[in-house]
């Protein structure tokens, strides 16, 4: 209900905008510009959360995985192709957008807020900026990328204490984690005013050019997803574990379907362990860890999804992207997307520290949140196939008897619900 509610605030704004824009109705044109605060408010709303909820998200995912040597060669290999893989995602997504960006026409977007472009440090700068002298001082300053690295380096620490004090502390971030998503929940029910709000002014001065570029940003998302299937994991599968397209492909259909319909790789989970376990031949103990781990923070698509969102707003906010700012942008979503939170379109609300990273304003998540209904259900699936293909990879590498990994450890992680 709430995904349609969104979408009819999206076609309303946009209904009043190009009405206005191609009639010149002084009363459309009043409607647009006066609903502008409402756009402010929702956008002001969702900043505020977005600091406590990445950090409360990510302690507890990191620190939910214990001390990392626990892991031992399954989880291990899990996380290094996690993180080799979500590079590519990334890219390809930023590539295929700013392809796609050639056959979109100019715009200029209303000043929502001041763009400020930070002047870009030296790659040296850079990496030492990761570090915050004060990580008080860097949550005020809305620095969140140093702040995400603080706080993955506490939760990293505070994954090696005894196994009480450990989850004594992940139950508390768990706790501020499911009171900030109510919040957000609470938010995202006055979206629909939110998005009309910001998409009327918009599409009131831009008329046609903004649809026109909300259709390519779709369509060049879908088809970075079909290249991230066709060229990354498929290939994968049958150079390494031998398997074809056609049987991975209906080994998972049912699993597929439940993410596709549900936008929730989590909610697929017990299919995805009967169908890797029978039609796959993934060994119970390797697909009961990284199943439920992968649908806590693996998730490819929804990083292509990030890489291609934020050039395609970088560009209709003429905010220019160097190349070395791209760094920037690449590790700020790496390191979002390993912890998305659960909360619908959690994608695009946990997109701000890499805008941030240059300078992009956040109201342009709200236009990303309008459209994000038929994205969302194909990222979802192809995260999804990315799970059932790490465990079918690592299973294939390596055999359960020469696993160190015990069930405990497997107990202790769990997806998001």
């Amino acid at each position: 209900m709430l995904n349609k509610m969104i979408t009819l605030g999206l076609l309303l704004g946009l209904a009043v905008g190009l009405s206005a824009a191609m009639t010149g109705n002084s009363v459309l044109h009043t409607i647009a510009r006066e609903s502008a605060p409402l756009g402010s408010l929702f956008i002001n709303a969702i900043k505020m959360v977005v600091i406590p909820l990445v950090v409360s998200v990510i302690f507890a995912s990191v620190a939910r995985l214990g001390d990392p040597r626990k892991l031992g060669r399954i989880g291990g290999l899990s996380l290094a192709f996690y993180w080799v893989t979500l590079i590519p995602a990334i890219i390809i997504g930023m590539g295929v957008m700013a392809f796609g960006l050639r056959f979109a026409p100019q715009l200029n977007m209303p000043n929502v807020e001041a763009v400020e472009v930070p002047e870009l440090p030296s790659i040296t700068d850079f990496l030492v900026s990761l570090i915050p002298a004060n990580p008080f001082a860097a949550a005020s300053s809305g620095a969140i990328l140093p702040l995400i690295v603080f706080t993955a380096l506490v939760a990293a620490a505070a994954g090696t204490l005894p196994e009480e004090r450990r989850l004594r502390m992940i139950t508390a971030s768990e706790d501020v984690s499911e009171a900030l998503i109510k919040l957000v929940w609470w938010i995202l029910y006055t979206a629909p005013i939110g998005i009309f709000g910001l998409v009327a002014p918009a599409t009131a001065l831009l008329g046609w050019g903004l649809i026109q570029s909300l259709g390519i940003f779709i369509v060049s998302v879908l088809a970075g997803l079909l290249i991230l299937m066709v060229c990354v994991f498929l290939p994968l599968l049958y150079f390494i574990a031998k398997m074809g397209p056609s049987r991975f492909l209906k080994g998972t259909v049912g699993a597929a379907s439940i993410a596709f319909s549900t936008t929730s790789t989590a909610a697929a989970i017990p299919v995805s362990l009967e169908e890797s376990q029978n039609n796959l031949g993934v060994s119970e103990t390797v697909s009961e860890l990284l199943i439920p781990l992968g649908a806590s923070m693996y998730r490819p698509g929804s990083a292509l999804f990030q890489g291609a969102a934020i050039v395609f707003l970088a560009h209709i906010y003429n905010v220019p992207v160097a190349l070395s700012a791209a760094g920037a942008v690449i590790l700020a979503t790496f390191l979002v997307s390993l912890t998305v939170a659960p909360v619908p379109s959690s994608s695009v609300v946990t997109m701000a520290p890499a805008l941030d990273a240059i300078g992009v304003p956040v109201a342009g998540l709200a236009i990303m949140l309008g459209i994000d209904r038929i994205p969302d259900m194909m990222r979802t699936t192809v995260n999804l196939y990315g799970q059932i293909s790490a465990a079918v990879l690592i299973d294939t590498r390596t055999p359960v008897e020469d696993s160190t990994f015990s069930s405990p450890v497997g107990e202790e992680i769990e997806p998001i619900p």
